[in-house]
Order: structure tokens, then C-alpha cells, then sequence
């Protein structure tokens, strides 16, 4: 029977062992599963690169701004539902910039 602190050891090192070999793959796995979709983005709650006038996360300034962009699921972004345009034109997100609600002056 193995002492305690060798056992905690023991155990440390194979959970150590397992992430060092898991770690990397399950990045790559997550960045794979996961695309950019402009347009979908509340004021203050895109992701990166809001286009003119921003820098990065939280900077946009307009609530679906046609050129900042929040990280979704593959494949879900031209799905997801947003409230129509104030001319009823419907609002859709999209895999590129669009030219549509960005920041005036």
C-alpha cells in the first residue's frame, strides 16, 4: 500500500501527464469549432475588431455593427435570430463585414 503523499504524487503527475497531452489538441479543437460572425454583437460585447473607431474586445459602439464580430459555434452564425432592421429590413449575421449599423461621426 503506497503512503499518502506518494499517492497524491502519484496522482498529480498522471493528471499532469493527461493535460500536458490533451491540452493542445482540445485548443485546436475549440478554435476549429468556433467562427467569427459580424453583425450579431451588442454595444460593448464583440469579441475583437470592431472596424473604424475601435480596437478590440468591447469597443463597439453600435448594437449590431455590421463590422465587429463575436466568436459562435461553426455554422450557426447566418441562423441566428436578430431583430429586424428600424426599416423591417431583416437582420442576419454574416462570416464577412457588412455595411450595415456601423457608428456615425
Amino acid at each position: 500500500m503506497m503512503s499518502k503523499p506518494k499517492t497524491t504524487l502519484t496522482l498529480a503527475a498522471s493528471i499532469a501527464t493527461a493535460m500536458s497531452l490533451t491540452g493542445g489538441h482540445h485548443a485546436e479543437a475549440q478554435e476549429a469549432t468556433m467562427e467569427k460572425c459580424y453583425g450579431i454583437s451588442l454595444a460593448g460585447e464583440n469579441d475583437c475588431a470592431a472596424g473604424p473607431g475601435t480596437t478590440c474586445s468591447g469597443t463597439s459602439t453600435v448594437d449590431y455593427q455590421g463590422n465587429a464580430w463575436t466568436l459562435v459555434p461553426t455554422g450557426t452564425c447566418e441562423t441566428i435570430e436578430l431583430p429586424a432592421q428600424a426599416d423591417g429590413t431583416p437582420r442576419m449575421g454574416s462570416l464577412e463585414e457588412l455595411d450595415r449599423d456601423l457608428p456615425t461621426g
